[in-house]
């Protein structure tokens, strides 16, 4: 399995690993050149549905499709947390017909219900565990 941690680089400022050598910069949104917790959220949510909905698409629209996934939701402060994400994916489906588009959009919808993760895990509200551990320097 991979491993997933992040290190504290500077005040508000993280670098995120994976054991498979990804790295990701995080911290806050008076930061250039890195991303908020909250973006990668929606980036994680984005790019599970395109993801989810990769195979079916390319079978409707060929291996080179093209495909944009935006994500928008605003952060409810009071509460700290995103009340409603909203995903639209951008795609060309002018070569098919009125029948054909509607069964693509079946299609996608599915896959995504049944296979992203991440947008899975969001609707059904996982439950987080959080601890501190005291390591000696």
């Amino acid at each position: 399995m991979t491993e997933l941690w992040v290190e504290r680089t500077g005040t508000r400022r993280y670098t995120g690993h994976s054991s498979r050598g990804a790295q990701v910069l995080i911290g806050s949104e008076d930061v250039d050149g890195v991303f908020t917790p909250g973006e990668l959220l929606k980036i994680a949510l984005a790019a599970c549905s395109g993801m989810a909905s990769d195979q079916p698409l390319a079978r409707r629209l060929g291996d080179d499709y093209r495909a944009v996934v935006k994500v928008s939701g605003e952060a409810d402060r009071e509460q700290e947390r995103y009340p409603l994400l909203e995903e639209t994916m951008e795609l060309d489906l002018s070569g098919l017909d009125e029948a054909e588009t509607a069964r693509v959009l079946t299609v996608v919808q599915r896959a995504i219900d049944q296979v992203c993760t991440v947008g899975r895990t969001l609707k059904s509200g996982a439950k987080v565990s959080f601890e501190v551990v005291n390591v000696r320097a």
